[in-house]
């Protein structure tokens, strides 16, 4: 039995997976991908796109469904089959949700955060960290506010192929937690950084190299083991070979370290796309999609 586990987890290394796209509600889709600032003394001549006209997004595709209520959009800075993306999710009536304390922020590499945060302010956008050296480092960062209220973190990096580049999640056990995208989701520890004179540690995990895609930036802050998700951030969503064999990866891991399937492997009724779904040892969700399936879902 243990052989076979062995074999199990190694073959969760050498699926065939990366970051397929974040799942986030919004109060207003027209809004959130059209409009830059809720400042109404503005002239109307900024309130412009926001995630393509601030980020240099496209808006990839979008879609009613209004049997079930919702209505939703992807954007990214290229194709869904090959880029991580954004899906932003309305659902009917719903105008406002909370975002919680654990969601830290997005992340967008530029080759210029000035000049990308100059854009944005220009648009009326909301800049709530001003351009400089990360504490404690020389990589130059900023913050800026969507006008849901998620924060994007402006990173300055050469040329990359994904320029959308991170998810931080606040995590109350980051070793712990390590070991579980290890071994549930075959991501490797790219690197992690200990701030003792701020009182946090972080891990960067993924599939490749940080200039090369998108990672996921789990963040420990010392003393906190808990954090409020809220209702507003939902999921990211992982490709894979095999949902069936996926689920068995993660009901191993979960016994161990903890967390739980939500979604039984299976297809999607009516879009007959395979997926299965669980929570991470702190409750963030995480969905993952067959391969073919997803890019059969694209055409």
């Amino acid at each position: 039995m243990a052989g076979d586990n062995s074999e199990l987890l190694e073959w969760a290394k050498k699926d065939s997976r990366r970051l397929l796209h974040a799942v986030y509600r919004v109060g207003d889709l027209d809004r959130t991908i059209e409009s830059v600032s809720l400042n109404l003394s503005l002239p109307r001549s900024v309130v412009k796109l926001f995630y393509t006209e601030c980020f240099g997004m496209q808006l990839l595709r979008k879609r009613d469904i209004p049997d079930d209520k919702y209505s939703n959009a992807f954007l990214g800075f290229g194709s869904e089959e090959t880029h991580f993306v954004v899906e932003l999710t309305y659902n009917y009536g719903v105008t406002s949700y909370d975002i919680g304390t654990g969601f830290g922020h997005f992340a967008i590499a530029t080759e210029d955060v000035n000049k990308l945060v100059e854009k944005v302010r220009a648009k009326g956008g909301d800049v709530t960290r001003e351009p400089g050296p990360v504490k404690g480092g020389s990589s130059v960062i900023a913050f800026v506010k969507d006008p849901d209220g998620y924060m994007f973190e402006i990173i300055q990096r050469g040329p990359t192929p994904e320029p959308l580049c991170q998810v931080m999640l606040r995590v109350g056990d980051l070793e712990r937690s390590i070991k579980f995208y290890e071994k549930a989701l075959g991501m490797r520890l790219l690197r992690k950084i200990d701030r003792p004179e701020y009182k946090y540690t972080l891990a960067m995990m993924g599939y490749a190299e940080e200039n090369e895609t998108t990672v996921m930036e789990l963040t420990y802050n010392y003393g906190v083991t808990e954090y409020t998700k809220g209702n507003a951030y939902a999921q990211v969503a992982i490709s894979t070979n095999d949902v069936y064999k996926s689920a068995e990866v993660v009901n191993l891991v979960t016994q161990e370290l903890g967390g739980k399937i939500t979604r039984q492997p299976g297809p999607i009724p009516g879009i007959n796309t395979k997926i299965t779904a669980f929570l991470d040892p702190d409750g963030w969700k995480t969905v993952l999609v067959d391969n073919e399936d997803f890019l059969k879902e694209l055409k």
